[in-house]
Protein backbone atom coordinates (compact mmCIF):
# COMPACT_ATOMS: atom_id res chain seq x y z
CA UNK A 1 0.00 0.00 0.00
CA UNK A 2 1.47 3.37 -0.89
CA UNK A 3 2.00 5.84 1.85
CA UNK A 4 -1.03 8.07 2.39
CA UNK A 5 -0.18 11.68 2.96
CA UNK A 6 -2.66 13.64 5.16
CA UNK A 7 -4.77 16.26 3.38
CA UNK A 8 -3.83 19.92 3.96
CA UNK A 9 -5.35 21.44 7.07
CA UNK A 10 -7.84 23.67 5.27
CA UNK A 11 -9.36 25.07 8.42
CA UNK A 12 -5.90 25.98 9.73
CA UNK A 13 -5.09 27.57 6.40
CA UNK A 14 -8.21 29.72 6.49
CA UNK A 15 -7.26 30.74 9.99
CA UNK A 16 -3.82 31.78 8.77
CA UNK A 17 -5.50 34.07 6.26
CA UNK A 18 -8.32 35.53 8.29
CA UNK A 19 -7.13 35.78 11.87
CA UNK A 20 -3.99 37.94 11.43
CA UNK A 21 -5.84 40.41 9.21
CA UNK A 22 -8.65 40.85 11.74
CA UNK A 23 -6.74 40.55 14.99
CA UNK A 24 -3.61 42.65 14.38
CA UNK A 25 -3.60 45.73 16.63
CA UNK A 26 -7.16 44.96 17.66
CA UNK A 27 -8.54 45.23 21.18
CA UNK A 28 -10.95 42.62 22.56
CA UNK A 29 -14.57 43.49 21.72
CA UNK A 30 -16.78 44.61 24.56
CA UNK A 31 -19.36 42.00 23.55
CA UNK A 32 -19.56 39.04 21.15
CA UNK A 33 -20.22 39.80 17.50
CA UNK A 34 -23.84 39.95 16.53
CA UNK A 35 -25.11 37.67 13.77
CA UNK A 36 -25.11 40.64 11.39
CA UNK A 37 -21.53 41.59 12.29
CA UNK A 38 -20.36 38.02 11.90
CA UNK A 39 -22.05 37.75 8.51
CA UNK A 40 -20.37 40.98 7.44
CA UNK A 41 -16.92 39.77 8.46
CA UNK A 42 -17.45 36.45 6.68
CA UNK A 43 -18.52 38.29 3.55
CA UNK A 44 -15.39 40.47 3.64
CA UNK A 45 -13.11 37.44 4.06
CA UNK A 46 -14.89 35.51 1.31
CA UNK A 47 -14.72 38.45 -1.08
CA UNK A 48 -11.03 38.94 -0.34
CA UNK A 49 -10.20 35.27 -0.96
CA UNK A 50 -12.15 35.25 -4.22
CA UNK A 51 -10.26 38.30 -5.44
CA UNK A 52 -6.89 37.04 -4.14
CA UNK A 53 -6.84 33.21 -4.42
CA UNK A 54 -3.05 33.25 -4.25
CA UNK A 55 -3.34 34.15 -0.56
CA UNK A 56 -5.25 30.95 0.12
CA UNK A 57 -2.67 28.95 -1.85
CA UNK A 58 0.10 30.48 0.24
CA UNK A 59 -1.80 29.69 3.43
CA UNK A 60 -2.34 26.08 2.35
CA UNK A 61 1.36 25.73 1.57
CA UNK A 62 2.25 27.15 4.99
CA UNK A 63 -0.20 24.80 6.70
CA UNK A 64 1.33 21.82 4.90
CA UNK A 65 4.81 23.01 5.85
CA UNK A 66 3.84 23.31 9.52
CA UNK A 67 2.14 19.92 9.41
CA UNK A 68 5.22 18.27 7.90
CA UNK A 69 7.52 19.87 10.48
CA UNK A 70 5.25 18.73 13.32
CA UNK A 71 5.30 15.18 11.94
CA UNK A 72 9.08 15.27 11.53
CA UNK A 73 9.64 16.36 15.13
CA UNK A 74 7.21 13.72 16.42
CA UNK A 75 8.93 11.00 14.37
CA UNK A 76 12.35 12.11 15.58
CA UNK A 77 11.25 11.86 19.21
CA UNK A 78 9.59 8.47 18.59
CA UNK A 79 12.74 7.12 16.93
CA UNK A 80 14.84 8.03 19.95
CA UNK A 81 12.35 6.62 22.44
CA UNK A 82 11.81 3.38 20.49
CA UNK A 83 15.36 2.72 19.29
CA UNK A 84 15.86 -0.51 21.24
CA UNK A 85 12.50 -2.01 20.22
CA UNK A 86 13.11 -1.05 16.60
CA UNK A 87 16.55 -2.61 16.39
CA UNK A 88 16.30 -5.57 18.74
CA UNK A 89 12.72 -6.84 18.88
CA UNK A 90 12.53 -10.41 20.16
CA UNK A 91 10.29 -11.64 17.34
CA UNK A 92 11.79 -9.89 14.31
CA UNK A 93 13.37 -11.48 11.24
CA UNK A 94 17.04 -10.47 10.99
CA UNK A 95 18.73 -10.76 7.59
CA UNK A 96 22.08 -9.74 6.17
CA UNK A 97 24.92 -9.40 8.68
CA UNK A 98 23.53 -9.89 12.24
CA UNK A 99 26.49 -7.85 13.53
CA UNK A 100 26.35 -5.20 10.82
CA UNK A 101 27.37 -1.61 11.50
CA UNK A 102 24.17 -0.11 10.02
CA UNK A 103 20.65 -1.47 10.49
CA UNK A 104 17.82 -1.05 8.01
CA UNK A 105 14.37 -1.67 9.53
CA UNK A 106 11.40 -2.47 7.30
CA UNK A 107 7.71 -2.46 8.25
CA UNK A 108 5.79 -4.53 5.69
CA UNK A 109 2.52 -6.29 4.86
CA UNK A 110 2.45 -9.62 2.98
CA UNK A 111 -0.35 -8.34 0.70
CA UNK A 112 1.34 -5.05 -0.14
CA UNK A 113 2.36 -4.86 -3.81
CA UNK A 114 4.89 -2.14 -3.06
CA UNK A 115 6.45 -4.38 -0.40
CA UNK A 116 6.88 -7.10 -3.01
CA UNK A 117 8.60 -4.59 -5.24
CA UNK A 118 10.80 -3.40 -2.38
CA UNK A 119 11.85 -6.98 -1.58
CA UNK A 120 14.14 -6.89 -4.61
CA UNK A 121 15.69 -3.67 -3.31
CA UNK A 122 16.33 -5.20 0.12
CA UNK A 123 17.82 -8.32 -1.47
CA UNK A 124 20.11 -6.16 -3.64
CA UNK A 125 21.27 -4.14 -0.63
CA UNK A 126 22.06 -7.29 1.36
CA UNK A 127 23.97 -8.79 -1.56
CA UNK A 128 26.06 -5.67 -2.21
CA UNK A 129 26.67 -4.60 1.39
CA UNK A 130 28.21 -7.28 3.66
CA UNK A 131 28.08 -4.91 6.66
CA UNK A 132 24.34 -4.22 6.45
CA UNK A 133 21.94 -5.62 9.05
CA UNK A 134 18.26 -5.83 8.08
CA UNK A 135 15.34 -6.12 10.52
CA UNK A 136 11.95 -7.15 9.14
CA UNK A 137 8.81 -6.21 11.11
CA UNK A 138 5.33 -7.55 10.36
CA UNK A 139 2.89 -4.64 10.05
CA UNK A 140 -0.37 -6.16 8.73
CA UNK A 141 -2.53 -3.18 7.74
CA UNK A 142 -4.37 -4.58 4.71
CA UNK A 143 -7.08 -6.62 6.37
CA UNK A 144 -7.74 -9.97 8.08
CA UNK A 145 -5.82 -12.03 5.52
CA UNK A 146 -2.68 -10.01 6.14
CA UNK A 147 -3.12 -10.45 9.87
CA UNK A 148 -3.48 -14.23 9.44
CA UNK A 149 -0.31 -14.38 7.34
CA UNK A 150 1.65 -12.40 9.90
CA UNK A 151 0.40 -14.60 12.73
CA UNK A 152 1.80 -17.61 10.87
CA UNK A 153 5.04 -15.80 10.07
CA UNK A 154 5.65 -14.82 13.70
CA UNK A 155 4.83 -18.35 14.91
CA UNK A 156 7.17 -19.88 12.31
CA UNK A 157 10.04 -18.21 14.14
CA UNK A 158 9.73 -20.86 16.84
CA UNK A 159 11.00 -23.41 14.31
CA UNK A 160 12.93 -21.61 11.56
CA UNK A 161 16.00 -19.51 12.28
CA UNK A 162 18.53 -17.37 10.44
CA UNK A 163 18.68 -17.76 6.67
CA UNK A 164 15.80 -20.27 6.68
CA UNK A 165 13.55 -17.72 8.34
CA UNK A 166 14.42 -15.05 5.79
CA UNK A 167 13.85 -17.63 3.04
CA UNK A 168 10.33 -18.24 4.37
CA UNK A 169 9.71 -14.48 4.40
CA UNK A 170 10.83 -14.15 0.79
CA UNK A 171 8.79 -17.11 -0.43
CA UNK A 172 5.64 -15.84 1.23
CA UNK A 173 6.12 -12.27 0.02
CA UNK A 174 6.71 -13.51 -3.53
CA UNK A 175 3.43 -15.47 -3.53
CA UNK A 176 1.10 -14.44 -6.33
CA UNK A 177 -2.37 -13.26 -5.37
CA UNK A 178 -3.72 -12.70 -1.88
CA UNK A 179 -1.77 -14.19 1.01
CA UNK A 180 -3.76 -15.58 3.94
CA UNK A 181 -3.17 -17.93 6.84
CA UNK A 182 -3.73 -21.09 4.82
CA UNK A 183 -1.23 -20.02 2.17
CA UNK A 184 1.35 -19.11 4.81
CA UNK A 185 0.92 -22.48 6.53
CA UNK A 186 1.41 -24.25 3.18
CA UNK A 187 4.66 -22.38 2.53
CA UNK A 188 5.84 -23.28 6.03
CA UNK A 189 4.88 -26.94 5.50
CA UNK A 190 6.82 -27.02 2.22
CA UNK A 191 9.87 -25.88 4.19
CA UNK A 192 9.55 -28.72 6.70
CA UNK A 193 7.79 -26.90 9.54
CA UNK A 194 5.71 -29.00 11.97
CA UNK A 195 2.26 -27.56 11.18
CA UNK A 196 0.59 -28.97 14.30
CA UNK A 197 3.08 -27.13 16.50
CA UNK A 198 2.84 -24.09 14.22
CA UNK A 199 -0.93 -23.80 14.67
CA UNK A 200 -0.54 -24.16 18.42
CA UNK A 201 2.13 -21.44 18.47
CA UNK A 202 -0.07 -19.14 16.40
CA UNK A 203 -2.53 -18.95 19.31
CA UNK A 204 0.17 -18.11 21.86
CA UNK A 205 0.32 -14.80 23.75
CA UNK A 206 3.81 -14.24 22.31
CA UNK A 207 2.49 -13.94 18.75
CA UNK A 208 -0.22 -11.51 19.80
CA UNK A 209 2.30 -9.47 21.82
CA UNK A 210 4.76 -9.30 18.91
CA UNK A 211 2.19 -7.95 16.47
CA UNK A 212 0.82 -5.57 19.09
CA UNK A 213 4.31 -4.20 19.72
CA UNK A 214 4.87 -3.61 15.99
CA UNK A 215 1.50 -1.88 15.70
CA UNK A 216 2.40 0.37 18.63
CA UNK A 217 5.77 1.22 17.10
CA UNK A 218 4.15 2.04 13.78
CA UNK A 219 1.57 4.26 15.45
CA UNK A 220 4.20 6.14 17.43
CA UNK A 221 6.19 6.72 14.24
CA UNK A 222 3.08 7.91 12.40
CA UNK A 223 3.27 5.17 9.76
CA UNK A 224 0.19 5.15 7.54
CA UNK A 225 1.19 2.55 4.96
CA UNK A 226 3.74 0.00 3.84
CA UNK A 227 6.54 -0.43 3.15
CA UNK A 228 8.23 1.94 5.58
CA UNK A 229 11.97 1.91 6.21
CA UNK A 230 13.98 3.30 9.09
CA UNK A 231 17.67 3.97 8.53
CA UNK A 232 19.50 5.84 11.26
CA UNK A 233 17.40 8.82 12.28
CA UNK A 234 15.12 8.88 9.23
CA UNK A 235 11.80 7.29 8.32
CA UNK A 236 11.58 6.55 4.59
CA UNK A 237 8.00 5.93 3.41
CA UNK A 238 7.29 3.81 0.36
CA UNK A 239 9.30 1.78 -2.13
CA UNK A 240 11.85 4.46 -3.04
CA UNK A 241 14.34 2.17 -4.80
CA UNK A 242 17.83 0.92 -4.09
CA UNK A 243 19.92 4.04 -4.67
CA UNK A 244 18.21 6.44 -2.23
CA UNK A 245 18.48 3.83 0.52
CA UNK A 246 22.09 3.05 -0.39
CA UNK A 247 22.96 6.74 -0.08
CA UNK A 248 21.22 7.02 3.29
CA UNK A 249 23.09 3.95 4.56
CA UNK A 250 26.39 5.49 3.38
CA UNK A 251 25.57 8.76 5.16
CA UNK A 252 24.73 6.98 8.41
CA UNK A 253 28.04 5.15 8.14
CA UNK A 254 29.94 8.37 7.47
CA UNK A 255 28.46 10.79 9.99
CA UNK A 256 25.90 8.89 12.08
CA UNK A 257 22.92 10.65 10.49
CA UNK A 258 20.66 9.89 7.53
CA UNK A 259 21.91 13.00 5.76
CA UNK A 260 25.45 14.39 6.18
Amino acid sequence: MPFIRPLPALVLALGLVAVPALAQNATPPAAPFTDAQRAGIEAIVKDYLIKHPEVLQEALAEAEKQQAETQRLAQSAALKESREALLNGQHDVVAGNPSGDVTLVEFFDYNCGYCRKALGDVQALIKSDPKLRVVIKDFPVLGPESLEASQVAVAVRQQLKGDKLFEFHQKLLETKGRVNGARAIQVAKDMGVDTAKLQKDMASPEVKAALSENRGLGDRLGLSGTPAFIIGDEVIPGAVGVEPMRKTIADVRQCGHASC
